[in-house]
């Protein structure tokens, strides 16, 4: 099996996680760090991740959904000890991890599984789910900005795809927007304000597909139904 999927389906992270943390020096496989992303782990290998050993045990998947706050990392660890959304999620026995991320700032709806095959279908490149976001923008943004966002914006050298916008408020000091995009390049909310010539001043994200985050309150989580599951693997 490979080393990024043993990693995923051990609920230890997702498989892009999993070979940033090989990119990282962070797993070795018989005392040795690796450096083969591509490797297949054998019967009898010691796989290490993070210091720890990794043993592959039959649990049952389980899917969560989040409102992760914002002040808090998408991550299961932070080197600096910043709070995670694993903080939020102590209550769960199984070992899980986040689907993507939302950085930092960002609030709002985050997956979180055991289920490798789950992540590395929600956060494949050729799999675009809408995802939906409320948010705040500086100032009053004109017709010309809303359509540049509506046509898809250059943001360093990709152009991103037509996005559904749809303005909630506005007066002079801000404007709130509801935007449904497709892709899910880092940050990318952020910075297609930024090539408008605009700024995020508060962002949620609210769906994806047609799951929405409803009432959940922030910091609380919920586990997905089966037929939630059922949906987005097959939307992805």
């Amino acid at each position: 099996m490979r080393i990024n999927k043993y990693i995923a389906e051990a609920g230890i992270a997702s498989r892009r996680k999993a070979d940033e943390l090989i990119r990282q020096g962070k797993v070795k496989i018989n005392g040795a760090v690796l450096t083969q992303p591509g490797y297949d782990v054998q019967d009898g290998d010691e796989v290490i991740v993070c210091g720890q050993p990794v043993r592959h045990a039959e649990q049952n998947k389980v899917y969560y959904m989040l409102n992760k706050p914002a002040g808090c990392i998408t991550s299961v660890h932070d080197d600096k000890g910043r709070p995670t959304v694993m903080d939020l999620m102590q209550e769960v026995e199984e070992r899980i991890y986040p689907v993507g991320r939302l950085d930092f700032q960002t609030s709002g709806l985050l997956f979180l599984t055991n289920d490798g095959d789950f992540a590395y279908h929600l956060t494949h490149p050729k799999h675009e789910v809408g995802k939906t976001y409320v948010l705040r923008a500086e100032g009053s943004l004109s017709h010309r900005q809303l359509q540049l966002l509506r046509n898809g914006v250059n943001i360093g050298g990709f152009k991103t795809s037509p996005a559904h916008v749809r303005v909630l408020k506005c007066n002079k000091h801000s404007t709130v927007l509801e935007m449904t995009i497709h892709e899910g390049k880092n940050r990318q909310i952020r910075r297609m304000l930024e090539a408008v010539g605009s700024h995020v001043l508060e962002l949620e994200r609210i769906a994806y597909g047609n799951i929405v985050l409803g009432h959940l309150k922030p910091g609380r989580f919920r586990r997905l139904s089966p037929s939630e599951v059922a949906y987005l693997m097959q939307k992805a």
